[in-house]
Parts: C-alpha cells; structure tokens; sequence
C-alpha cells in the first residue's frame, strides 16, 4: 500500500488522501484503469484474454509448499517503508521482538516487512546500519517460526517515476528508464548479498504496487506490460547472482499495479528462474470495494460504505478470485495476497464489526481456497504494536478460519 490509504488505515492522522499510487484512493476522480483492487473499481463480467481456461490442473513445485505453510500473515506496515524519518516517520513505534513474537503467539504464520530503500541510500548505497536492522527484524521473524517477506516499497515511487521529468520538462511517469533499470538492479544486488546467509523462510519481492507502466506513459491508454516483465526478470536474474540461499529461496513477483484484472492477461510473463521451476510466487493486493475498504469521506466516486456482504459483493469477491484462482493454475504459479485490509472508519462512516469480519474472512477463505497466502494490511489498527495482540474483529477472523 502507499501513503494515502495507509493514513486512512491507521486512524493516526486526518490527512486528505493524495495521489500516490493507481491501487489508492486519490483525491478527484478514481483511476478508472484499475480493474480490481483500487480505488473506484469497475467490474467487468467478461474474462478477456487471460489463457486461463485449466482442466484438472494443480500448482506444483517448492512455493505451493510454502503457501500451504505460510497461513495468514500481517504487514508491518506505515514503519520501515516511511519516507520521513526511518522506522518511526509516520507515527509508529520501533519494531521489537516482543510484538514480534506476539504475533507468531497468536496464529500469525507470515510477516511481511515493507522497506523504503531509496529514500534513505546515499549516492546509491543503502546505510549498513539501516540494512542492518532490517535484518534484525527479519532474523526475529525466522526465529520465532515465522515467515518473512521483504519488498522495495512505495518508496516516493522512483520505480514507476513518480514526479520525474526529462531534459524538456516532459513527464516520464509511467515509462521505464535507464536510470531505474541500473538502480533496480544495484539495489537487489546489495539486499540479496545482506541476505544471502538467511534460510528460505525469507521470502524476498521484487516490488509494491509500482509496477505500472504505459505505452506513451499516458495512465488512459494500453498497459505497457514490456517494462515490468523486464523488471521481473532482472529481479530473479539479480537475486539468484546473490549467492547463498538466494540461489534457490523462493521470490515474489509483482503483478501488474498488483491488480487482478490487469495481471491475468496473456501480456505478464512469469519470469524464466536459473533455480529452475516453482520457486515463484505473484503478488496481488485486494481492496475491493473501495468504498468499505478505503474510502473515508464521500468524492466524486461514491460514498463511504459501511457495510458489506450481501450476495451481490460476495459473489463480485469469488468471481475475482476464480479469476485469479484459474490465472494461478494456468501458469503454475501460486499467489501471495500480499495486502488486503478494510478500515474502521470514523463518525458517521464507522464500518460495521460483522462487516469487517465478514470481509476479511471471505477475503481469506478465497484465497486459502486457491492456495493463496493472505496477508492483511495493518498499521496497529488490527495488530497490537506492543505485544502482538489481535483486535477483537481480527481474532474472530483468525478463530472462524481456524488458525
């Protein structure tokens, strides 16, 4: 997730969402592009051109194994990934093995640590004492029988160049450069190197939710899906250089905007991987509708919804998880959820309990029905940041899926 809808998530600061990223709510009109997952999400009854059609398959290969072991996991997020000041910029407290190991005390089996690299590298190098210590945070989660994940975030969104112009002042949003090409690289090279003696209970990712690019790098015209399957790519070429246990850990790779629709298209390539085959997982995030996940006051698209779960939503959830569910087979390739979370609201918009629980176990269940691993979204909202505790909704969660 990026800046603005992790503001309305944690209820820490009453800031106007912003746009950031294609799967946040922005302020104005939502990003019609998106398909699933974002803000002002259209969907469609068709399945376009997917490949998808599986008869008796099944996944195979290292990765499902771990899926079928990873059960549901959390985000620690608004922390490592903040771009104003490390780890403790947006309002959260340090990371401690306490809150650690409170989590894997209550059922958690997978955590995912989002980082912010860039922001904080000095002419290309990331700060050993900033490595370091998300090391730290990695080797507790491993001590304590847990998964870890670990990506390149938001990160001011250098990936997708957010902001950035050429020589003539035009913009290159949306358009893969060299310059991103050899910092993508250089990056994963120096965070595989640090990691290289870290078992295969890290899980590395080579992006968030930036893999975004568009042919003429206009949003309103056709995906680009050239520049993030190269990305992709490099990213699996790079770790597996690493050495160590990179050579054969298991790697995430991202979807398209990490959006359903636009990733189960013939158009995104799973990567060729040197360590040979089902050692990849994909990423996809869920926040669909954006109205109850999302939405904190009413725009231009559509007011705050405070309830969920008739079955008109219910069957609008499955039919994009069958899509996945069917995308995952097809291309043998499993699929880590890798963010998903509804907000609690405030005021007259506060969410309903039984819809929130509702959602997220029926977020979950798809997803453990695909041989998928859910990972909620949390800035301390559902996850208590000190000792680990689960929120009275989250734990209902986890005690009707049974973990």
């Amino acid at each position: 997730m990026t800046r603005s809808f992790r503001t309305c998530l944690c209820f820490l600061r009453p800031l106007a969402f912003i746009a950031i990223a294609t799967s946040c709510v922005k302020t104005g009109a939502p990003d019609s592009s998106r398909s699933s997952g974002g803000a002002g999400s259209h969907i469609s009854t068709g399945t376009g051109s997917t490949g998808n059609t599986v008869t008796d398959a099944s996944l195979t290969g290292d990765a499902v194994t771990m899926a079928q072991a990873m059960g549901i996991g959390v985000n620690i997020g608004n922390t490592l990934e903040n771009n104003t000041a490390w780890e403790t910029g947006w309002g959260e407290p340090l990371i401690t093995q306490t809150y650690i190991n409170g989590m894997a005390n209550h059922g958690i089996k997978t955590v995912r640590v989002p980082v912010a690299w860039d922001t904080y590298a000095v002419n290309g190098v990331i700060p050993a004492d900033k490595m370091a210590r998300v090391h730290q945070v990695v080797q507790w989660i491993i001590d304590a029988d847990m998964y870890a994940i670990v990506d390149i975030h938001w990160d001011r969104g250098w990936i997708d160049n957010q902001g950035k112009t050429d020589s003539q002042g035009n913009s290159l949003r949306y358009q893969l450069t060299d310059d991103v090409r050899a910092k993508f690289a250089s990056y994963w090279t120096q965070i595989s190197t640090a990691f290289a003696d870290v078992g295969d209970h890290l899980v590395l990712e080579s992006m968030n939710e930036e893999g975004v690019f568009y042919v003429g790098g206009t949003a309103s015209t056709t995906p680009d899906y050239a520049p993030l399957n190269e990305l992709n790519q490099t990213f699996v070429n790079t770790v597996r250089d690493g050495g160590g246990a990179n050579e054969t850990r298991a790697l995430l790779i991202a979807g398209f905007a990490t959006d359903i629709g636009k990733t189960c298209v013939d158009a995104f390539a799973i990567p060729s991987d040197p360590a040979g085959t089902g050692k990849l997982f994909l990423s996809i995030h869920y926040y669909t509708p954006s109205t109850f996940c999302i939405l904190a006051a009413p725009a231009s698209y559509g007011t705050p919804a405070t309830t969920w779960g008739t079955p008109t939503e219910q069957a609008t959830l499955q039919s994009w998880f069958n899509r996945l569910t069917a995308f995952s087979l097809a291309r043998n390739i499993p699929v880590i959820v890798g963010e998903f979370s509804v907000t609690r609201g405030s005021g007259e918009y506060v969410r309903e309990s039984a819809s929130r629980i509702l959602w997220m176990k029926s977020v979950a269940s798809a997803a453990f029905a695909g041989t998928m691993v859910p990972v909620l979204w949390d800035t301390g909202g559902d996850v208590n940041r000190s000792d680990g505790s689960l929120s009275s909704d989250f734990q209902t969660v986890m005690t009707q899926l049974g973990q």
